[in-house]
């Protein structure tokens, strides 16, 4: 199992900073210092290989959201605290990434999208109640759409049209997007505390 461990997290890092169609099952072999035949001992092809990262990332999402959640004491320093986490780990991706995955394996991308549409949907919406009870966030607030909205924002980054690589940062477009994102939401109270804890974490 120590051995799957390395390939799957070699490939993370690999898939993660060059996109997934320019790494090739050899390149991972070459970085981890194995055989290709190894490789194909864990995993049939590159379709599953791809399958088991994202499967990963998608554990590790859910565990952030989790760890969010629970660390936080109100809706307001959730959403920083979960932007810190996204910006952090998109600091380290090639927006290329979501390409590849929807058209090169269109079936894992699925899984991409169930984990979007519904479980991230449901956070959101989640954190948009917590925040209207709490008086941070606007009563007037229709969560359904606002909650589409926000996850929909989520890819706007990865629009290599709209914001090409060689001009914009990933992760920095993403803090913009999320902290204005924000603000749009909040009450007077709540553009305080947000303008209380970007300061903190300057």
């Amino acid at each position: 199992m120590e051995t799957k461990k390395r390939i799957l997290d070699k490939s993370t890092e690999q898939f993660m900073r060059y996109g997934i169609r320019s790494v090739s099952m050899d390149d991972i072999a070459a970085q981890l210092g194995i055989s290709k035949k190894t490789i194909y001992q864990y995993f049939a092809d590159k379709e599953e290989l791809v399958d088991a990262v994202m499967q990963e990332e998608e554990e590790r999402t859910h565990s952030d959201c989790s760890y969010c959640r629970e660390k936080a004491v109100d809706a307001v320093q959730e959403m920083i605290l979960a932007m810190h986490q996204i910006t952090e780990q998109f600091s380290q991706m090639n927006p290329v990434i979501l390409y590849d995955l929807e058209k090169f394996h269109p079936k894992v991308f699925l899984r991409f999208l169930r984990l979007k549409n519904e479980y991230l949907y449901g956070i959101i919406k989640e954190n948009l109640i917590r925040g209207i009870e709490e008086g941070y966030y606007r009563p007037e607030l229709n969560v359904d759409m606002i909650s589409i909205f926000r996850i929909e924002s989520i890819m706007i980054p990865f629009n290599l049209t709209v914001f090409p690589p060689g001009k914009y940062n990933l992760a920095g477009v993403t803090r913009e997007i999320m902290i204005h994102f924000l603000f749009g939401i909040s009450t007077p109270k709540g553009y305080k505390l947000i303008q209380q804890y970007l300061k903190q974490n300057q």
